[in-house]
């Protein structure tokens, strides 16, 4: 089933439909997406990481869970398939890719699924919209960076710090200094970079096609994305698709903060869904480049409108006592494109 899930796109299979055996699998989604070749002319792929990727659903024998979902990030011009990562837009297509296989019955005109995202062994609870017992797309939620409205999947995330990198802040510091930038290195669900556009010389307000084309600036970010991999316990990051570089300053739209991000190469036309509750987590970090920056609300749950170069996305965090964030909230929708035979 191709579906587009917040604002990526790509393929959802059942577990059972792929090779089991890894290699196999990748040749096999490698062939599907036209890879590695810039324009993927040859495949399902949109010539974009946005639109080359792939969630892998199966029925869970998880105590309380409903689906198991493996996240695979098929590059573009490369001959990569990665499992480095969670995707939080491609998540939001999960539940009902679920009730529409079967995998999960649909219990009233609201469905939640519970989906172990396999990647970095958290949770997250979707519901989907089922009036009548079947997943329905149509609906008056708008998220930005995609036309027109669609049926709302709120997505509820629990215990995502340090998914990836084993804590929160993988250095125990709030903020360490690279390259002579102050940098946080945090992972909220995902692992990301955050610095202030300013310390690398533009005022973060750009849009993608000038981050793109701004070859020394990417040229530097790639270079402290290198050196902070080992520190993030990540290794060697070279051949991989994290940590992402999230570069923020003052909002100017009315929201918390405005960020420009690279997923890592290429700038990202939004912000993930995940990189956006990291991005917003580090807001809240007194001292850290993004506090620095941001505008924070007092509450206890806070909601912080993470400005992006075509919208905003709503981060709502729950904090404890102490200020530690104990849950996330978000708003994605998704849509079901087309149900068929892919050739590989």
């Amino acid at each position: 089933m191709w579906m587009r899930g917040g604002t990526s796109k790509g393929g959802y299979f059942l577990k059972d439909d792929l090779p089991a055996d890894t290699a196999a699998r990748d040749a096999f989604l490698l062939g599907v997406m036209g890879s590695p070749d810039p324009r993927q002319i040859d495949g399902l792929g949109g010539a974009d990481p946005l639109t080359s990727k792939v969630a892998v659903v199966s029925r869970s024998q998880r105590p309380g869970i409903d689906v198991d979902y493996l996240f695979l990030q098929v590059f573009v011009d490369q001959a990569i398939v990665s499992d480095a990562q969670n995707c939080g837009n491609i998540l939001a297509g999960v539940g009902p890719f679920a009730i529409e296989r079967g995998l999960v019955a649909a219990g009233g005109d609201e469905t939640r699924v519970a989906i172990y995202m396999e990647n970095t062994g958290q949770v997250a609870v979707a519901t989907v919209q089922t009036p009548g017992g079947v997943p329905t797309y149509a609906g008056s939620a708008a998220i930005d960076g995609v036309p027109g409205t669609h049926a709302p999947v709120p997505l509820e995330f629990r215990d995502t710090a340090g998914s990836s990198c084993g804590a929160l802040l993988p250095t125990g510091h709030a903020v360490d200094v690279v390259q002579g930038v102050p940098v946080t290195l945090i992972d909220n669900g995902m692992p990301c970079v955050v610095m202030k556009a300013a310390d690398l010389g533009i005022t973060g307000y750009e849009d993608r096609d000038w981050l793109d084309a701004a070859t020394g600036l990417k040229a530097r970010i790639e270079a402290i994305r290198l050196e902070v991999g080992p520190m993030m316990n990540l290794g060697d990051v070279t051949a991989k698709s994290v940590p992402k570089m999230m570069l923020v300053a003052p909002p100017r739209a009315g929201g918390a903060v405005c960020v420009r991000s690279f997923i890592p190469h290429r700038a990202h036309a939004t912000i993930g869904v995940l990189g956006a509750v990291s991005v917003a987590t580090a807001c809240l970090l007194p001292g850290s480049p993004a506090a620095d920056v941001a505008v924070v609300p007092g509450d206890a749950k806070k909601t912080l409108s993470v400005e992006h170069p075509t919208g905003e996305m709503s981060c709502v965090l729950e904090t404890d006592a102490d200020g530690a964030v104990v849950s996330a909230a978000l708003l994605r929708t998704a849509r079901k494109l087309m149900d068929g035979v892919v050739f590989g």
